[in-house]
C-alpha cells in the first residue's frame, strides 16, 4: 500500500513518498487532538473533524422521563449522564412537546451549547439522540417562528442549523437517534447525522421540505444520498413521501426497527442496547475507527487506506492497546483508561 500512496496523485503523494511517510505525520496531528493533516483535510477528505482527548466511562444523574406543554426554555433539552452499567452513555432528550419538538432558535442554541460540552468530555463514551414526548422525535423547523422571520434572518438561522447538525455529525464518538415517532425535515437531518439510526415500526420520516417550495438545508440533500443511494434519496426528496419504520428499514434509511411498546420508547431502548454493547471497547480504538470511516467514505480507496494506515498507527502506542493483549493472555474483560 504504501507505494501506492506514494504514486497517489495529487496533494497526498506529493506530500508523502510512502505510507510510512503519511503515518508519521498523521502521529504528529492525531494524538493531540485527534485531527488529520492539512494536506488530507482539503477538498477531497474535507475538514479536520476531530475533538480533543480520549474517552473513558462517564458519570451523571439518572434519566427520568417527563412531558409537559409548558416547559421552561431550558428544560427544551435535557442532557442526560447515566449511570451505573450505563456509566459513559450520555443522553439529549428533546423535550418541547408544545412545538412538537421543531427547531426553534432556542433549542437549537441549547443542542450547540451541549455538542460543545461533550465533544470535549473525557467521559462520554457514546451519545443517544431522544425525545421525551411521546410521539414526536422532531417535526422539523419551527413555521410558526420561520413566519416571522425576514429573508436574511431565515437565511443566518438555516446555517446555524446546519452547523449545529455537522457539529452532531462530527462528535468522535458513537452517535444513535432513537426514533419512536414522527421525524420530518430538519428532524430527519438531525437523526442522519447520528452514526445509527433506529426506529419503532410506527415512526413517521420524511424529507418533506419541497412540500413548503424550499429544499432540504439541514445536510438532507448530502446525506440522505449518501445513506440509502442517489436515485431513491432523489425519489424520496422530490416526492416529500413519509415512510413508515418498516419502510425506511427496507430502504437502508434506519438500521433497527422494533414493535412499538407500551411505553412508546422501543427504539430508545433499543439504542441504550447498542451503546451498552459500544461501552467495552477501547475509547481510542472507537474514536480513531470513527475518524477512519468517516473520512475514508469521502475519498477515493487508495487514499482511504492510508487514512486507515494513520489512524491504525495511533492505537499502537496506547496504554490501552497493551490491556488489551494482557487481558486477552489473562482471559479476563481488560480495563481500558482511554489511554
Amino acid at each position: 500500500m504504501a507505494a501506492a500512496v506514494a504514486a497517489a496523485p495529487g496533494p497526498l503523494g506529493s506530500l508523502h513518498a510512502g505510507g510510512a511517510r503519511l503515518v508519521a505525520a498523521c502521529s504528529a496531528w492525531l494524538c493531540p487532538g485527534l485531527r488529520l493533516p492539512g494536506s488530507l483535510a482539503g477538498r477531497r477528505v474535507g475538514p479536520a473533524i476531530w475533538a480533543q482527548g480520549w474517552v473513558p466511562a462517564a458519570g451523571g444523574p439518572a434519566p427520568k422521563r417527563g412531558y409537559s406543554s409548558e416547559v421552561k426554555t431550558e428544560d427544551e433539552l435535557r442532557v442526560r449522564h447515566l449511570e451505573e452499567e450505563n456509566r459513559g452513555i450520555v443522553v439529549l432528550g428533546i423535550n418541547r412537546a408544545y412545538g412538537k419538538n421543531s427547531l426553534s432558535k432556542n433549542l437549537i442554541k441549547m443542542l450547540s451549547k451541549a455538542v460543545d460540552a461533550l465533544k470535549s468530555d473525557k467521559k462520554v463514551r457514546t451519545i443517544i439522540i431522544r425525545s421525551e414526548v411521546p410521539g414526536i422525535f422532531c417535526a422539523g423547523a419551527d413555521l410558526k417562528e420561520r413566519a416571522k422571520m425576514s429573508s436574511s434572518e431565515v437565511g443566518l438561522f438555516v446555517s446555524k442549523v446546519r452547523a449545529v447538525i455537522n457539529d452532531i455529525a462530527n462528535l468522535p464518538v458513537p452517535t444513535i437517534a432513537a426514533i419512536d415517532g414522527l421525524v420530518l425535515g430538519g428532524g430527519l437531518e438531525l437523526a442522519l447525522a447520528c452514526d445509527i439510526r433506529v426506529a419503532a415500526s410506527s415512526a413517521k420520516m420524511g424529507l418533506v421540505e419541497t412540500k413548503l417550495a424550499i429544499i432540504p438545508g439541514g445536510g438532507g440533500t448530502q446525506r440522505l444520498p449518501r445513506a440509502i443511494g442517489m436515485s431513491l434519496a432523489k425519489e424520496l426528496i422530490f416526492s416529500a413521501r413519509v415512510l413508515d419504520g418498516q419502510e425506511a428499514k427496507a430502504v437502508g434509511l434506519i438500521s433497527h426497527v422494533l414493535e412499538q411498546n407500551q411505553e412508546g420508547d422501543a427504539a430508545y431502548r433499543k439504542a441504550l442496547d447498542l451503546a451498552r454493547e459500544f461501552l467495552p471497547q477501547g475509547p481510542v480504538a472507537m474514536r480513531v475507527a470513527k475518524l477512519a470511516i468517516n473520512q475514508g467514505m469521502e475519498v477515493d480507496l487508495v487514499t482511504g487506506l492510508a487514512i486507515e494506515e494513520a489512524c491504525y498507527a495511533q492505537t499502537i502506542p496506547t496504554k490501552d492497546r497493551l490491556e488489551g493483549l494482557l487481558a486477552f493472555k489473562e482471559k479476563r474483560p481488560p480495563r481500558y483508561k482511554g489511554e
